[in-house]
């Protein structure tokens, strides 16, 4: 399996569009008539000067409330707007240069999806074997009664999912976040993704896995990637328990990821709280996102965080509402919210000029607690990033670390200075150095 040419040099900016276009909690609903999908339009140079090469779209289609309860995977959900909505967004994404890449929930459907509703009308139709039974009823997603599985033991729904992949693939997506795929049989994917890619070889597949071999999903399910969410805790965890061995754990089995696929690492997304709210010390919002830009992997900037947007994901319904924001016009900054502003662009500046940052493994040099150095490297290639979360300075001796000497190209408090073997990196500050 090859992976796209054009992945090696994605960077994701992922927005939720039924609350980023205010569809969703609404009362009323707002209909087709509004077109509301167009209002990301409006957006996409944001993402061209964020530094984003791709566009995640969250769920598009039709349901009933938050997206992952599909009715309909071929109709665009009516409180975005239509089908035209659709293809002018992917046409405008598309002149400026960013991929798209949708979100398909192929585990469970709504309960008004056709044939569930045919299903419960006749328990012995065709219809009804389209869905999961357990215990003499239909089965649900964890729990949620207004989620039904499908049976992804039947050929039927096979077929149906590699449809409408390859329906909107050929309406001009690039790719698929495939939501939930670590309730669905590896063996379904398995089955569906050749069926896509014998059309679609350049699209690219994404499964939402959360815990679990990632490797050995990758390679039973014939993903292209999956979610990284072992070094999402780790990065966050580590930062606020003063434990940077913990990072350095979860970068070590990273490597091993990345021997067998490259993953979609991020510091937030639409169903965690917010990298700034998550922090503990708002100082260490520069250390997460300077992990997520000097590792291996395939990064995503949750729309919002790139401003130090706040909100806190609750276990209620409805807890998702704070993380899942309507976006007006262009935030009026605050100096801390232009600054991360500034540092992502920096950063995502940054990895573009080191392409080989994408497959990069990293190298402990130094780690205590609180202070950590290590080199992201493929190749001939190599970054050497120092992290001080301590009160104390510290100070980095490159040849003693088997570097010899380098260049500062970013720092906290440190503007880039010419080549040195000695620096120092201040309390809570962090610095990327090129070895020379």
């Amino acid at each position: 399996m090859t992976v796209p040419d054009w992945v090696t040099h994605a960077i994701w900016w992922q927005i939720y569009p039924l609350g980023f276009v205010g569809a969703h909690p609404a009362e009323p609903a707002p209909g087709p008539h509004e077109h509301r999908l167009r209002r990301i339009v409006e957006w996409l140079d944001h993402a061209v000067e964020l530094g984003a090469s791709g566009l995640a779209l969250g769920p598009v289609f039709a349901s009933r409330t938050h997206g992952y309860d599909t009715t309909d995977h071929f109709r665009i959900d009516p409180r975005l707007g239509d089908d035209d909505d659709f293809g002018h967004l992917v046409d405008q994404a598309h002149r400026r240069g960013l991929r798209i890449l949708l979100d398909g929930v192929f585990n469970h459907v709504g309960t008004d999806f056709a044939r569930y509703r045919e299903a419960v009308e006749s328990p012995d139709s065709p219809a009804a074997s389209w869905f999961r039974r357990r215990g003499g009823r239909f089965d649900t997603f964890e729990g949620h009664g207004e989620l039904i599985a499908l049976d992804h033991d039947n050929p039927e729904v096979v077929d149906y999912t590699a449809e409408v992949l390859r329906h909107w693939l050929g309406r001009g997506a690039d790719g698929w976040r495939l939501d939930a795929a670590y309730a669905v049989p590896d063996r379904f994917w398995a089955q569906v993704l050749p069926i896509v890619r014998r059309e679609f070889a350049d699209a690219w597949f994404v499964g939402e896995v959360i815990h679990g071999d990632y490797a050995a999903t990758v390679t039973a399910s014939t993903f292209d990637s999956v979610t990284q969410y072992e070094l999402w805790k780790a990065i966050w965890s580590s930062l606020n328990d003063g434990n940077f061995h913990e990072l350095d754990w979860a970068l070590q089995r990273h490597n091993d990821f990345l021997a067998t696929f490259v993953p979609m690492t991020f510091v937030g997304n639409h169903d965690v709280t917010r990298i700034a709210s998550r922090l503990d010390d708002p100082r260490h919002l520069e250390h997460a996102l300077v992990i997520l830009f000097t590792t291996g992997g395939i990064p995503s900037v949750y729309a919002g965080d790139e401003w130090a947007y706040r909100g806190v994901k609750e276990e209620r319904r409805g807890g998702d509402d704070a993380v899942r924001p309507e976006f007006g016009a262009r935030p009026d900054l605050r100096a801390d919210g232009a600054d991360v502003l500034r540092l992502h662009q920096y950063l995502i500046g940054l990895r573009r000029r080191h392409p080989w940052l994408h497959s990069a493994t990293t190298t402990p040099l130094l780690l205590t607690n609180t202070q950590y150095v290590y080199r992201s490297s493929a190749g001939a290639d190599a970054l050497v990033v120092a992290l001080n979360t301590d009160d104390a300075p510290l100070v980095v001796e490159l040849p003693d670390l088997g570097v010899g000497s380098g260049v500062v190209v970013a720092g906290s408090g440190a503007p880039p200075r010419e080549q040195v073997d000695r620096a120092e990196v201040a309390a809570h500050g962090w610095l990327v150095i090129e070895p020379r």
